[in-house]
């Protein structure tokens, strides 16, 4: 059904309601079957589920995506009860069906449990990992199944853009999205309504909007989830950039490593062309716009827009200078304006709730919320939205629950690989795009890895010096070269091969790598080894003169020993040793030839008594 009128999608959206309101009261299951918990098993779960109601079940079953707490999957919601489940496996979906749905009765076992108190928390907005967020785009995604537009509407999709194409100018668009301080959320944070206006005056006939779904950074996948979840949220902000642009064709750009992405995002094109929302005179407005998904190789530095546009152009994903901006000379050489996926998601947010209510949120130069992808040594992992301005240590601590084992948290690094690792003693920074960059990192597209007092330092810079340097696409030497060169320094200096002047070098290194590369990815790559130098330069200098790893975790400064006071020589460490360099006989204490010794640590994981030392 074509919709030609905002009065005809208004009445589609009554009827909706209508309907829901006719069932309100009614027990309903909401199981997450994103990416995250189908890794943890959902799908099995989904097939018990349906198994168990069978196909005439009066019981309705919705089917979302990524619900944030990706660590505690597959997350299933009972409502209207409210009722959180965490961790559900498909043995349980049948008494969850008869006590919890047909009783109830809630299941004290499957829920959150608090550990420090150790009470179980039925509710999700009393769990500490959901309290201090504020979820202004990733909310909808337990209400939504995102193969189904009528969710959508039910929870107030396209309302903003009616409110676009039938009650503001284009320049009015802008305007307001120039006023909600709104900043990419790709990893720039170049003002979008700046750029806007800059793509709406450039000379051409033929504009371009894109998406930018090519999400490379370890450990994140907040673009992913989004679009996963909500990708009408994605789609109406294009069309009402497109509209204020004065383009008729984008693109969405994913990585095909997101097969789930791929498939829900095509499937909310299909629907909302079907239903007048994309293509030819979209709701009667006289607007048109064509949308096509293109997926992307998997190459880190596609994510980089003018690699990203040769992409699309059929090239190979190579960035280029840019002393003509996208936005005058993009793709085939015309005004394009690109944003990542959580930029054009607040976009909606942003229309239908007004520019002076946005920007009431977040700190003096960063407005709104971030979704940031909170991951490695913390309790609670996934994905989270706070305001701009939380503090790592609110982040670290009352949302990700703290640092597993009762360890100390050493550092954070934020903004992906190319990022910079802040220390502890900074934790009280507040987090957004101005004061990220002071410390020496950046917010990038959201990735925050946590990190304890086992971690080494110049390990971790080695780790993202060894990624960034496989994933430049060689173009320009000094980031070529200066990544390669970053790397084996780095790797010399963990094998207790570093000498006096390495620290400096690695210094004079980064700053050359970040001032002459063409694209970011250069520019940023020295942040690794910057950052931990700047604020872990006893580590290096502990690799460097002493040949230790005061973490313990480079094997090659690494020396086992047996404790003759407390072996009790079992005989494990001598039986799984696979170089047979433990010597020893019954009740004799056993000893470690080092010239045989190939620091696998295997000794020490199998002592029952912890007899084996490491220094």
């Amino acid at each position: 059904m074509r919709l030609k009128s905002p009065d005809e999608l208004e009445q589609v959206r009554t009827q909706i309601l209508a309907e829901r309101k006719a069932r309100e009261g009614e027990k309903r299951i909401i199981l997450c079957t994103g990416t995250g918990c189908r890794g943890a098993g959902a799908l099995e779960v989904l097939e018990a589920f349906e198994k168990v109601l069978g196909p005439k079940s009066v019981i309705e079953f919705k089917s979302t995506c990524c619900h944030g707490f990706c660590e505690r999957g597959p997350i299933t919601i009972i409502e209207p009860l409210g009722i959180f489940y965490q961790r559900v496996t498909p043995e349980r979906v049948p008494q969850i069906i008869a006590e919890t749905v047909k009783k109830g009765q809630v299941i004290e076992d499957l829920l959150y449990q608090d550990p420090e108190t150790g009470q179980a928390i039925p509710a999700e907005k009393d769990i500490p990992f959901y309290k201090k967020q504020q979820r202004l785009v990733f909310g909808h995604n337990r209400y939504i199944d995102p193969t189904r537009i009528e969710d959508y509407l039910a929870v107030g999709g396209y309302k903003a853009l009616i409110k676009a194409l039938f009650h503001m100018s284009p320049d009015e668009i802008i305007e307001e999205v120039k006023r909600s301080g709104l900043r990419g959320r790709g990893g720039g944070g170049f003002p979008a309504g700046r750029k806007w206006e800059s793509c709406r005056r450039a000379h051409g006939d033929i504009k371009y909007v894109i998406c930018n779904c090519d999400e490379g950074d370890p450990g994140a996948y907040m673009d992913r989830s989004l679009m996963e979840g909500n990708p009408h949220s994605v789609l109406e902000g294009m069309i009402i950039g497109a509209y204020a642009i004065g383009a008729r064709e984008g693109y969405v750009y994913v990585r095909n490593e997101y097969p789930l992405a791929v498939e829900n995002v095509g499937i909310a094109i299909e629907q909302a062309q079907k239903m007048g929302l994309l293509g030819k005179n979209i709701l009667g407005s006289g607007f048109d716009l064509t949308l096509v998904i293109n997926k992307g190789g998997g190459a880190f530095v596609a994510g980089e827009s003018s690699a990203l546009m040769a992409s699309i152009e059929g090239y190979v994903a190579e960035p280029r200078a840019k002393h003509i901006h996208m936005v005058e000379s993009g793709l085939w050489e015309r005004p394009t304006n690109l944003n990542n996926v959580e930029t054009w998601a607040n976009v909606p947010v942003i229309i239908e709730k007004g520019a002076a209510w946005y920007s009431s949120i977040g700190t003096q130069g960063s407005k709104g919320t971030k979704i940031f992808s909170l991951v490695g040594k913390i309790n609670n992992t996934g994905l989270i939205e706070v305001p701009m301005g939380m503090t790592l240590r609110e982040i670290v601590y009352d949302i990700g629950g703290g640092i597993p084992g009762g360890k100390r948290c050493k550092a954070v690094q934020t903004g992906g690989p190319s990022g910079g690792c802040i220390p502890e003693s900074l934790f009280d920074l507040p987090v957004d795009f101005d004061e990220l960059t002071k410390a020496g990192s950046m917010m990038g597209s959201g990735g925050m890895i946590v990190m304890d007092e086992s971690t080494c330092m110049v390990d971790i810079a080695k780790y993202f010096t060894h990624f960034l340097k496989d994933e430049s696409c060689g173009k320009c030497t000094s980031c070529r070269d200066g990544t390669l060169r970053m790397y084996e320094v780095l790797d010399a200096i963990t094998k207790g091969k570093g000498k006096e002047g390495d620290i400096e070098f690695l210094q004079e290194l980064g700053w050359v790598t970040s001032e002459a590369s063409l694209c970011a990815l250069g520019g940023s790559a020295p942040n690794p080894v910057l950052s931990t130098i700047r604020y872990f330069r006893d580590e290096y200098e502990a690799h460097i003169r002493a040949k230790r790893c005061p973490a313990g975790v480079c094997t090659a400064l690494l020396t086992y020993t047996i404790d003759p006071e407390a072996c009790i020589a079992c005989g494990k460490c001598k039986k799984e040793c696979p170089t047979e360099a433990i010597t020893g006989e019954k009740k004799v204490p056993h000893e470690i030839d080092q010239a045989k010794c190939i620091k696998c640590g295997t000794c020490r994981e199998v002592c029952p008594v912890d007899a084996v030392k490491v220094a």
